[in-house]
């Protein structure tokens, strides 16, 4: 479960409902049909408008990928894995590492493997698994859009919804309590189109496209390292070539437990 997108839609409603709190506004209000409808409802059909249905099929998809952390190698198990078959093609050959590729479940790393086992040129690899990457990397844009799109359209809705509301509230100024609580009652779709553009839809959109970066630059990696293995370079060097992808302080870890291994 991705925890940090949990904790920032409970920290989210906390904010606003204990914000109501503070303020003095019945929690109650929130309790409103016809906001609920206008918002909720009408971003669907505006989503539902503005894309087409082979894209708006993936969004239970999509909601997965927010709320659960995909399954990827550790990028230094990863470091590892591509050292070691570095040195058992070294030592055997390319074609050793059929018997090796079995035991791997990543199928983007199955197929680049595959590629250079069966002798395909390291550009013809390269060109082949970029263009995987930019493929992933267009559905993944085309997603988190999906998402921006709500955001756009949900404050946008909410005003709608307290025009709606003053309307009805203004129809009738005879009773000034009545009026006063439907006027309030108005600007609860405003609270809930803002709530969820800004707070929802935008930061979902945000944290799609962070996790579309992670995975991209995990499965670059792969390309170097497949690569690196495929012109024959040195266990240490794939090492420190990969490496470079993490950060400086996981990066100088990695390398200095190489060296201990390698001692």
């Amino acid at each position: 479960m991705d925890i940090a997108s949990v904790i920032g839609v409970v920290l989210g409603l906390i904010a606003v409902g204990v914000g109501m709190v503070l303020k003095g506004v019945d929690t109650t209000v929130l309790i409103n049909p016809a906001a609920i409808l206008i918002i909720i409802l009408g971003t669907i059909a505006s989503v539902t408008i503005a894309f087409p249905m082979s894209e708006l099929k993936r969004v239970p998809k999509l909601f997965k990928i927010l709320f659960t952390n995909p399954k990827m190698t550790n990028p230094a198990q990863l470091i590892v894995l591509f050292s070691d078959l570095a040195q058992l093609a070294r030592k055997e050959g390319l074609l050793a590492l059929e018997a090796r590729i079995h035991d791997i479940k990543d199928p983007f790393l199955i197929n680049g493997l595959t590629l250079a086992v069966d002798g395909q040129s390291a550009d013809y690899i390269r060109d082949v698994l970029s263009e995987e990457i930019e493929a992933m990397e267009e559905r993944h844009r085309a997603g988190a859009q999906i998402f921006t799109q709500a955001g756009t359209y949900a404050p946008t809705l909410g005003v709608l919804g307290a025009v709606i509301g003053l309307i009805a509230a203004l129809g009738d100024m005879s009773d000034t309590v009545t009026l006063g609580q439907a006027i309030s009652a108005a600007f609860v779709a405003t609270l809930m189109g803002i709530f969820t553009g800004y707070v929802l839809w935008h930061p979902f959109a945000n944290k799609l496209k962070q996790k579309s970066r992670i995975e991209a630059q995990y499965k670059y990696m792969m390309i170097e390292g497949i690569l690196s293995i495929l012109e024959g370079e040195a266990p240490r060097i794939i090492e420190q070539k990969l490496a470079s992808y993490l950060p400086t302080s996981e990066r100088k870890r990695i390398l200095e437990g190489s060296v201990n291994n390698n001692e």
